[in-house]
């Protein structure tokens, strides 16, 4: 499995609520009508939750403030990304999200990388 994971930054002007809606419900339906053509197996959305603690601890490490929230995309493989994403199909879809993508997102400020994922604990699963 691979993962492609992307800082999603809302659009200037929007409130939390008003972005997280749009995001959650209208983007996400949209992701998930086109999914197959994009050959994605998991799609998810983590939603910022302000912490006046966080951001604190942020600042003082000297970190960069946090995006609004990130998308994780998972592929069986990184070859059935590129086929799905090389497919007519797929670039129609790809097109449907990044228009979607402009009417709520602060698109320049997003960024995208591919990841897999190494578990060094995880007490939940046990």
């Amino acid at each position: 499995m691979i993962k492609m994971v992307v800082e999603v930054w809302k659009k200037p002007g929007m409130t939390d609520e008003q972005f997280r809606e749009r995001w959650l419900v209208e983007h996400g339906n949209l992701v998930k009508k086109h999914a197959k053509a994009m050959g994605f197996l998991r799609y998810i959305q983590s939603h910022k939750i302000p912490s006046p603690d966080i951001e604190e601890f942020a600042r003082g490490r000297g970190w960069k403030p946090a995006p609004d929230g990130i998308t994780e995309v998972w592929w069986e493989s990184k070859e059935a990304m590129e086929a799905a994403l090389s497919s007519p199909e797929g670039q129609a879809a790809s097109k449907l999200f990044q228009e979607d993508e402009e009417q709520f997102c602060d698109s320049p400020k997003l960024s995208a990388f591919l990841a897999t994922e190494e578990t060094i604990f995880d007490f939940v699963a046990a």
